[in-house]
């Protein structure tokens, strides 16, 4: 399954078999902004359903912006948890903050998303980001490549693969966090990814971007191009990668 849109469709991922739903919405000044719906009931233990938490990762170059707008969620940012819901209103993401984004693992009391079938597993939020120079950013080409591969991953039944998920993080401006007792932890995470997600991935055949899970091909093979280790990979033949 691919999920790349057509030009009727502002889907721009559509994952888990729908279990994971993100629309295209226009915003005058961020580099990108789309309305993401989780269907926890659907998504079951493809992800876990909230039995661990996703791995803490950061954005050096961009603000990311949140905001739920049905449902609930927790937002940690640097070890402090903010309960979002839809009256929260809009949490900016700082760059370099370490953050992470789950589903409570618990009911709250006004709320018990994720508990129940129907209406009150659904949780739907908006996710934009600041617009920046650079040349690998978070943006929904990232987010695209990056459910993409977990989609293919829970359907074959693979591993998931530590350089593609480098290849494909650092393309998105996004870096895994490493142990708050490494010295200089955020610079040596960020270098790190470059090296392996960019330099060595790119010479062992690792592909930031992918044909079939991205909406606009010609802008990710520009992108591609600015990479001395990626450049092969930029190519506007029909060839499906």
């Amino acid at each position: 399954m691919s999920n790349v849109s057509n030009e009727e469709s502002d889907i721009i991922i559509n994952a888990f078999d729908g279990a994971v739903v993100a629309r295209k919405k226009q915003h005058p000044s961020r580099a990108f902004a789309f309305e993401a719906t989780f269907d926890l009931d659907r998504l079951g233990d493809t992800r876990n359903h909230g039995s661990e938490k996703p791995p803490l990762h950061f954005h050096p170059h961009q603000v990311e912006y949140i905001e739920v707008v049905q449902g609930q969620m927790i937002l940690e940012i640097e070890g402090q948890e903010y309960l979002l819901t839809a009256g929260s209103g809009e949490l900016p993401v700082r760059p370099w903050a370490q953050h992470r984004m789950y589903q409570p693992l618990a009911p709250t009391e006004n709320n018990n998303v994720g508990h129940e079938a129907g209406t009150n597993s659904i949780v739907r939020f908006l996710v934009s980001g600041q617009e920046t120079e650079e040349v690998f950013k978070l943006d929904s080409m990232s987010f695209q490549n990056w459910y993409g591969y977990q989609d293919e991953v829970v359907r074959t039944g693979a591993k998931m693969d530590m350089i593609q998920v480098l290849s494909i993080f650092d393309a998105g401006g996004t870096y895994p966090c490493l142990p708050w007792w490494v010295p200089f932890h955020r610079t040596v995470a960020y270098l790190g990814t470059i090296v392996v997600g960019r330099w060595l991935g790119g010479m062992l055949g690792y592909q930031p971007f992918y044909r079939k899970w991205t909406s606009d091909w010609s802008v990710a093979c520009e992108r591609m191009k600015t990479s001395f280790f990626q450049r092969r990979f930029a190519s506007q033949s029909t060839k499906t990668s």
